[in-house]
Protein backbone atom coordinates (compact mmCIF):
# COMPACT_ATOMS: atom_id res chain seq x y z
CA UNK A 1 0.00 0.00 0.00
CA UNK A 2 0.81 3.37 -0.20
CA UNK A 3 1.09 3.97 3.16
CA UNK A 4 3.67 1.16 3.95
CA UNK A 5 5.99 2.72 0.63
CA UNK A 6 5.57 5.85 1.96
CA UNK A 7 6.47 5.18 5.77
CA UNK A 8 9.48 2.79 4.82
CA UNK A 9 10.93 5.82 2.68
CA UNK A 10 10.32 8.03 5.89
CA UNK A 11 11.79 5.86 8.16
CA UNK A 12 14.89 5.25 5.47
CA UNK A 13 15.33 8.86 5.24
CA UNK A 14 15.19 9.55 8.96
CA UNK A 15 18.26 6.93 9.28
CA UNK A 16 20.24 8.68 6.62
CA UNK A 17 19.98 11.99 8.48
CA UNK A 18 20.80 10.54 11.78
CA UNK A 19 23.99 8.69 10.36
CA UNK A 20 25.09 12.14 8.53
CA UNK A 21 24.53 13.59 11.90
CA UNK A 22 26.29 10.99 14.24
CA UNK A 23 28.94 11.98 12.07
CA UNK A 24 29.98 15.57 13.16
CA UNK A 25 28.54 15.04 16.75
CA UNK A 26 27.44 12.29 19.76
CA UNK A 27 25.07 15.12 21.00
CA UNK A 28 21.51 13.99 18.92
CA UNK A 29 18.40 14.11 21.02
CA UNK A 30 14.84 12.85 20.38
CA UNK A 31 11.66 14.60 21.20
CA UNK A 32 8.01 12.50 20.57
CA UNK A 33 5.35 14.32 19.16
CA UNK A 34 3.84 14.33 22.50
CA UNK A 35 6.61 15.79 24.39
CA UNK A 36 6.82 18.40 21.67
CA UNK A 37 3.05 19.44 22.54
CA UNK A 38 3.50 19.19 26.04
CA UNK A 39 6.63 21.46 25.91
CA UNK A 40 4.91 24.21 23.97
CA UNK A 41 1.40 23.85 24.78
CA UNK A 42 1.03 22.26 28.10
CA UNK A 43 -0.86 19.80 26.79
CA UNK A 44 0.53 16.40 24.79
CA UNK A 45 -2.87 15.89 23.12
CA UNK A 46 -2.91 19.27 21.41
CA UNK A 47 -3.63 19.88 18.13
CA UNK A 48 -0.87 21.06 15.17
CA UNK A 49 -2.58 24.38 14.88
CA UNK A 50 -2.38 25.05 18.63
CA UNK A 51 1.31 24.28 18.74
CA UNK A 52 1.91 26.44 15.59
CA UNK A 53 -0.27 29.24 16.99
CA UNK A 54 1.96 28.57 20.32
CA UNK A 55 5.35 28.95 18.55
CA UNK A 56 3.88 32.17 16.98
CA UNK A 57 3.13 33.59 20.79
CA UNK A 58 6.52 32.24 22.41
CA UNK A 59 8.38 33.74 19.35
CA UNK A 60 6.09 37.06 18.89
CA UNK A 61 6.06 36.41 15.27
CA UNK A 62 3.11 38.17 12.95
CA UNK A 63 2.19 34.88 11.03
CA UNK A 64 2.58 30.95 11.64
CA UNK A 65 5.88 29.37 10.69
CA UNK A 66 5.40 28.38 6.89
CA UNK A 67 5.57 25.28 5.87
CA UNK A 68 4.85 22.81 8.37
CA UNK A 69 8.20 21.28 8.78
CA UNK A 70 9.40 24.45 9.25
CA UNK A 71 7.13 25.21 12.55
CA UNK A 72 7.43 21.74 13.78
CA UNK A 73 11.18 22.39 13.44
CA UNK A 74 10.89 25.40 15.58
CA UNK A 75 9.20 23.88 17.98
CA UNK A 76 11.09 21.50 18.41
CA UNK A 77 14.26 23.52 19.05
CA UNK A 78 12.24 25.56 21.52
CA UNK A 79 11.33 22.01 23.20
CA UNK A 80 15.07 21.04 23.16
CA UNK A 81 15.79 24.60 24.87
CA UNK A 82 12.96 24.07 27.38
CA UNK A 83 14.22 20.66 28.63
CA UNK A 84 17.28 22.05 30.52
CA UNK A 85 18.91 19.62 33.21
CA UNK A 86 16.23 16.75 32.01
CA UNK A 87 17.89 17.10 28.37
CA UNK A 88 19.88 13.69 29.26
CA UNK A 89 16.96 11.99 29.55
CA UNK A 90 16.19 12.79 25.79
CA UNK A 91 19.46 11.62 24.63
CA UNK A 92 19.58 8.83 21.72
CA UNK A 93 22.02 6.62 23.18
Amino acid sequence: SKNVTTGIAVAQARGAALVAAARYTQELYEYTPMQVKQAIAGYGKAEKQQVQQMVKLLLHMQDIARPDDAADAIAIALTHAATGPAREQFKMK
